[in-house]
């Protein structure tokens, strides 16, 4: 497996392809911590006001805060708007 995962990752830069896209992984941006925004998850866990926890190819990523919402939901995207005060990505 993990003979694969470099053979995939020097491919990605040969075609000057992202990594995240070739190795499934999830981009994750944040703007101050206002928003946040998930792209290519796997769904959505668990959402409250303060706890909100996405499923993604390996393990979760678990977003606390206040007010939370989820906003702009797609197939592959998820924006988390509200006070973010911790995340954490949990393999």
């Amino acid at each position: 497996m993990q003979y694969r995962k470099r053979g995939l990752q020097k491919l990605a830069g040969i075609l000057e392809i992202p990594q995240d896209i070739v190795l499934d992984l999830p981009r994750i941006t944040m703007l101050g911590n206002q928003q946040l925004l998930i792209e290519n998850h796997k769904g959505i866990i668990e959402y409250t006001p303060s706890l909100v926890r996405i499923k993604l190819s390996r393990g979760e990523l678990i977003v606390n805060g206040n007010h939370l919402m989820l906003s702009n939901l797609q197939v592959e995207q998820i924006l988390i708007e509200g006070t973010v005060r911790e995340v954490t990505y949990d393999t």
